[in-house]
């Protein structure tokens, strides 16, 4: 029986019926690597595997009451958000980051910028990029796509980073690889993986996830970076279909 404390991972994402992506994505990857997952569901929206059709945001005040009870009794040894659902959820969430860090200066936080699925679909009531301002403000690492880093106006040469790290994603390019840039104070390292063929339905959430769950657990953030997307890749790999279209990342009993 395990009696230490494991280390939770407070999760502020959307809740995806089709349980491919959002929050259920956010508690299979971060239970995969051995943290456990406090979900905090920001909005609740209407999709399948392929579309998004509808976003209700939940209130934002109520977001603020459960994560003051679980800061009070619970071992939060990273932040991971996705989708705040409008502004207000965005700001509720940077104060909870505010809270969580009175306690604890160096708690890493991991914001997915989603700015639409990957159809095209708005993720956000009111402007989705306006949303991330605060949370941009808050984060240690931001894990972009290409269309998302443009939108934010990340270079990826490293210059003018919106906090201390990115990992600029490379699913929407070309190439033969999957080209995955680091930037950092330190400059660009890159990570090659080989292209899949498919698209897949929550590979955002799991690789972000997984990165978060790897710093709760201690890793250093060039450990988290390296686990996180050896795991990722190995969960797009044996990904799953559940109705025609995108697949779902098999990431638990690989």
């Amino acid at each position: 029986m395990e009696t230490s404390l494991r280390p939770c991972v407070l999760v502020c994402a959307g809740l995806d019926p089709s349980g491919g992506a959002g929050i259920q994505a956010d508690i299979e990857a971060v239970s995969a690597q051995g943290a456990h997952a406090l979900p905090l569901v920001t909005a609740l929206t209407v999709q399948d595997n392929n579309a998004v059709h509808e976003v209700v945001a939940v209130d934002a005040g109520l977001l603020v009451r459960q994560a003051a009870l679980l800061a009070d009794s619970m071992p939060i040894r990273a932040v991971k958000i996705g989708i705040p659902g409008n502004r207000d959820n965005a700001e509720a969430i940077a104060g909870i980051v505010r809270m969580l860090r009175a306690l604890r200066p160096e708690l890493p936080v991991v914001l997915d910028p989603v700015l639409a699925s990957g159809r095209g679909d708005n993720l956000s009531r009111g402007d989705a990029l306006a949303a991330l301002a605060p949370l941009l403000d808050v984060a240690t690492l931001v894990v972009p796509n290409l269309p998302e880093a443009a939108a934010l106006c990340i270079a990826t040469t490293g210059e003018d980073l919106p906090c201390p790290h990115v990992l600029v994603t490379g699913g929407h390019a070309d190439d033969p690889d999957v080209v995955n840039r680091w930037l950092s104070a330190a400059g660009v390292r890159e990570w090659r993986w080989p292209r899949l063929r498919g698209e897949f339905h929550g590979s955002g959430c799991t690789l972000a996830s997984s990165i978060a769950a790897r710093l709760a657990l201690g890793d250093s953030m060039a450990q988290a970076l390296e686990l996180g997307q050896r795991y990722c890749d190995r969960t797009l790999a044996h990904a799953y279909a559940i109705a025609p279209g995108q697949r779902v990342p098999r990431r638990i009993h690989l």
